[in-house]
């Protein structure tokens, strides 16, 4: 799924697909949860993505680890990158204007920064990780100008869906960083692996909150949460987990200002909306963020096994 030597323009081009399968996610899911509930919708989510995994492990001839340690170090990967960042972020965009939850839940790339190098104390920051900073405050600001500066002004309102908002960027974030200690492992087996332990505990949580055998969810929900689980979710674990090995943390992070940009090109591709010059700009941003933040990133191979 690595490549020895990767390729810094196919990892930037994998990135941009990355933003692209998740950024459009918003789509499907505004789609799919007309007709099915929050908790069903993400439990087959992550049911069908697990069996797609599964499916791509058997013709790959891969192996779920044995080592018991490995696997409750994958449940807590899980719970950083999907069962509580969605979960939460699932309430608290209840309660947020979808403009600012874009804005907090791209803070991502900074929670990495702070965690990496004030919390976690791997080494003393670089002039290089001050570079990455500035390009992740850049593309920051690039999303808030893509949304409109107006969205800041809500900050303050709705404090608890806003923490919650902020806290699904911080698990993000962890999930970037402690997802590195499975380089060892094949995307396929990383990846399948979360989504089997995301499952085991949605799929009842479903059955039991909101049982699913009475919905009759029309054909649009189903398309959409079909590509909701193959595309935005299967495949996408499987870049984001190879994304990890090659652009490191806080380079895969920086997708998350891509989203927005995307987003607005997505709506004037297909529902004919204009792009204000301030969402240009903010393109432009956001863009010259993500390359300060991966154009001097020397590639490391992946360690030769999972960190205790």
């Amino acid at each position: 799924m690595t490549p020895s030597k990767p390729s810094l323009p196919l990892e930037i081009g994998l990135l941009a697909v990355l933003a692209l399968l998740w950024g459009s996610s918003y789509l499907f899911i505004k789609i799919a949860v007309t007709d099915i509930p929050p908790i069903t919708l993400i439990a087959i989510r992550v049911g069908i993505a697990s069996l797609f995994l599964l499916a791509v492990m058997l013709w790959r001839g891969e192996r779920f680890p044995r080592d018991g340690k490995v696997l409750g170090m994958l449940l807590i990967q899980s719970v950083l990158n999907s069962l509580g960042a969605w979960t939460i972020l699932a309430w608290g965009q209840q309660h947020v204007d979808s403009g600012l939850a874009s804005v907090l839940n791209s803070t991502s790339p900074i929670f990495v920064f702070l965690i990496t190098t004030c919390l976690a104390r791997y080494e003393r920051p670089t002039r290089l990780d001050r570079l990455r900073l500035v390009g992740a405050c850049l593309g920051l600001a690039g999303v808030v100008l893509i949304v409109g500066p107006g969205v800041i002004t809500g900050l303050g309102q709705h404090v608890g869906g806003q923490l919650a908002v902020l806290t699904g960027a911080i698990l993000y974030a962890g999930a970037a960083i402690y997802g590195r200690r499975f380089n060892a492992l094949p995307a396929t087996v990383t990846a399948a692996t979360t989504m089997i332990w995301a499952s085991i505990f949605l799929v009842p949580a479903s059955l039991i909150l909101d049982r699913p055998w009475t919905l009759a969810p029309s054909t649009p929900a189903i398309l959409a949460t079909l590509a909701l689980s193959v595309f935005c979710t299967a495949i996408a674990l499987l870049i984001y987990f190879r994304l990890l090995r090659t652009l490191g943390s806080i380079g895969v992070a920086s997708q998350s200002y891509l989203r927005a940009g995307i987003g607005v090109l997505l709506g004037a591709l297909l529902l004919g909306e204009t792009i204000n010059p301030l969402a240009v700009a903010g393109i432009l941003c956001a863009l010259a963020g993500v390359a300060i933040i991966n154009v001097p990133r020397t590639f490391r191979q992946a360690s030769p096994s999972p960190k205790k």
